[in-house]
């Protein structure tokens, strides 16, 4: 069903880690340390600045990949995975994109689940990369079905 997506890449899109959507992210997750919001705080720290908790990027827009369509309802997020060059800096511009790394189908105790794996990038406007992230995407059998029809 998805194997034919395997490889696909979106084009890049740019995001902004904006500080107010740091600070309400941050309080969503219950984390409130002053390094995330508190001015101060990120002026003497060594980034000179605030950053992002690690799992921001999941506000990100990655952009999309034609024929990639995937229902806003019914997937399970399985498992995910950030790897950091450096922390996102408060303000700065990324450019974020992801990749189709492979799809394969089990047979559990809820019927046959397709697994989707995406790989995420963030690079700086200079094409450093400053993060990746991998998903795991697991879709059910009732909604494959649906997505089959």
């Amino acid at each position: 069903m998805f194997s034919e997506q395997v490889g696909k890449r979106s084009t890049k899109v740019k995001n902004v880690v904006e500080r107010g959507a740091v600070k309400k992210f941050a309080e969503a997750i219950g984390d409130f340390h002053p390094i995330y919001f508190d001015e101060e705080t990120g002026k003497n720290s060594r980034y000179q600045n605030n950053i992002a908790p690690p799992t921001f990027p999941r506000t990100f827009d990655y952009g999309e990949i034609e024929g990639l369509n995937l229902p806003d309802k019914g997937l399970i997020h399985g498992e995910q995975t950030f790897h950091y060059k450096r922390p996102l800096v408060i303000g700065e511009e990324l450019l974020c994109y992801f990749e189709v790394k492979k799809y394969f189908e089990r047979k559990g105790n809820f019927g046959e689940m397709g697994f989707l794996v995406l790989e995420s990038f963030g690079e700086d406007l200079t094409g450093q990369m400053i993060f990746s992230s991998t998903s795991t995407i697991v879709i059910s059998e009732a909604v494959r079905k649906v997505l089959t029809k």
